[in-house]
């Protein structure tokens, strides 16, 4: 059997921008994306994690720092055969002060690691959705600000460079799904159905 790694922040966990709760099995996306593969011998790793970043340690939260944990998932789950990596989100933060240059450098180091703890895994990197323009307002997650829904939107070409440069399968999230009106930040149920699909096809070229 096939493992493949999903590697990711609160839109891979499932968190559901409407109800603020977790998406429970068979509507999350990556729950979804087993699902299709049933038939197919692949097993989904769901790695996701709320707040998590590529490389900044959050003073609000403990173990967000998404190089300090993927070398240990990596070794742990060996061998895996793909893995999707779709962070940056949470690197938008203003504490943080990132741009998309900074926050694709930090995508850069983690492919890095995957490149030395598995370095056969076949890999699609994910930019991940716009944060919605009202996120940083009353009411909405003001640990965001104006800025960084600029930044957000400012990661798909980094990434896709990164990708390109890197030779790695690439996929825009922005391009297919969005945040939910709800909280600005995060798909919901409907937004979860079609990612899968849309992972899905990306994957077929991979396996």
């Amino acid at each position: 059997m096939k493992q493949i790694l999903c590697f990711g922040d609160s839109n891979t966990w499932g968190y559901d921008g409407e109800s603020r709760k977790r998406l429970p099995w068979g509507v999350r996306w990556t729950s979804l994306l087993q699902e299709k593969l049933n038939q197919e011998e692949y097993r989904i790793i769901e790695e996701g994690l709320c707040g998590r970043t590529t490389v900044f340690e959050d003073p609000l939260r403990d173990g967000r720092k998404g190089t300090a944990l993927l070398p240990t998932l990596l070794e742990t789950h060996a061998q895996v055969d793909v893995i999707t990596l779709m962070l940056g989100t949470n690197d938008c933060k203003t504490v943080f002060g990132a741009s998309a240059d900074v926050i694709g450098k930090g995508i850069s180091r983690l492919l890095d690691q995957i490149q030395e703890y598995a370095p056969k895994a076949e890999v699609l990197l994910i930019s991940p959705i716009y944060l919605g323009k009202k996120v940083w307002q009353e009411g909405y997650d003001q640990e965001f600000s104006r800025e960084s829904v600029t930044v957000s939107r400012n990661l798909q070409p980094v990434y896709e460079k990164i990708a390109r440069d890197r030779q790695i399968e690439f996929l825009p999230a922005a391009d297919h799904v969005k945040c939910c009106e709800a909280d600005q930040e995060h798909l919901n149920a409907e937004g979860h159905k079609k990612f899968a699909e849309v992972v899905y096809r990306k994957l077929q070229k991979l396996l």
